[in-house]
């Protein structure tokens, strides 16, 4: 995983994850989505992480860099958007050790309360995801507890990767993979493991356009601060860092391209993995339905893989989206469309 003072993470360290998630995380289903294929003239398949035991595929991640801690840790503390602090919960509770997670003011109740019943401590501090971290590093120091980086990780990097891993040993054919970019943790391990079985694939990051932070850093050659906002796709909200070590270099060499896709393209994508494919499933998994249904992928080459991410989302606002009403977060009005109008 080092070579001299670089962090590298690659297949050994993927494989050695594998191991350590084995048997908590799930091999999830990886199945076509016939409304996507149609729509698209090519096959659509789905990586279904809304299986995972918590819901969203954060779990691998965590369990991962837990699981990699030495012995005499007590505890271990992260930032996180949602997922990734339930992850960390999780995969706390599992080894008997304190867990406190710090989230942002712009965090949705539900995704605080689904942390809270694992068992973990939630701090909410400040407007953004940088604040939330500035808080997690304190804690590190001041409490003697482990950080979980929810993203900039070797270890939650290799975990997350091995959902590639499964993707091309369930169907070595796949031509594009699209994944929900926010951190690039997820982006940096599935792209490892994709480009090394077939260095031909073409991996695809995708957030929305309100605060894309590792977008905007791509395009300007290194880690930018961004104003976070609401979103529908709130799990990929928040900075990647200034002092990032590894996912932003990994999203930079590894993926093909970066896109962005509005929130009427998000609400739009929620409702048609809902009425055709039956799937509940958060704005953040949505964005790669939502990049191919707006025409921003007419180029790419199918067999395509996307990753359905999590299912953690405020289920009344969901109801609000599928029955085609308005919908308010903070600063943020998406106006309402009936599916199939």
């Amino acid at each position: 995983m080092t070579q001299g003072e670089v962090i590298i993470v690659d297949m050994k360290d993927l494989l050695s994850a594998q191991k350590r998630i084995h048997g908590v995380a799930i091999n999830t289903p990886f199945i076509p989505s016939p409304f996507m294929s149609q729509f698209s003239n090519q096959e659509v398949l789905m990586k279904m992480e809304t299986m995972q035991p918590i819901g969203a595929f954060k779990l691998r991640g965590a369990l991962s860099a837990v699981a990699a801690l030495p012995d005499g840790i007590t505890g271990v503390t992260c930032c996180s958007t949602g997922n990734h602090g339930r992850g960390v919960a999780y995969a706390a509770k599992s080894r008997g050790l304190r867990a406190v997670v710090c989230m942002s003011e712009l965090v949705p109740q539900a995704k605080i309360d689904g942390i809270k019943a694992l068992g973990a401590e939630v701090r909410i501090v400040g407007t953004s995801q940088d604040d939330a971290m500035q808080e997690s590093h304190r804690l590190c120091a001041a409490e003697s507890l482990a950080n979980i980086s929810p993203f900039d990780d070797a270890h939650v990097i290799a975990g997350q990767g091995t959902i590639g891993l499964e993707m091309l040993r369930k169907r070595p054919d796949l031509s594009t993979i699209l994944v929900p970019l926010s951190g690039g943790g997820l982006a940096a391990g599935v792209a490892t493991a994709a480009k090394t079985i077939n260095p031909n694939i073409t991996v695809i990051g995708i957030s929305m356009d309100r605060g894309a932070a590792m977008y905007h850093s791509l395009r300007a050659g290194h880690p930018v601060e961004v104003a976070e906002h609401a979103s529908l796709a709130d799990s990929l909200g928040g900075g990647i860092g200034q002092s990032n070590q590894l996912s932003f270099a990994m999203c930079r060499d590894l993926l093909d391209d970066t896109i962005l896709v509005t929130e009427d393209e998000i609400r739009h994508a929620m409702q048609v993995l809902f009425f055709e494919d039956r799937i509940v499933a958060e704005g953040a998994s949505a964005v790669g339905h939502a990049a191919m249904l707006s025409g921003k992928l007419d180029h790419v080459k199918g067999p395509i893989g996307t990753i359905i991410t999590g299912r953690n989302l405020d289920m009344p606002t969901f109801a609000q989206i599928m029955a085609g009403n308005d919908v308010h977060l903070g600063d943020l009005f998406v106006k309402g469309t009936p599916y199939g109008t």
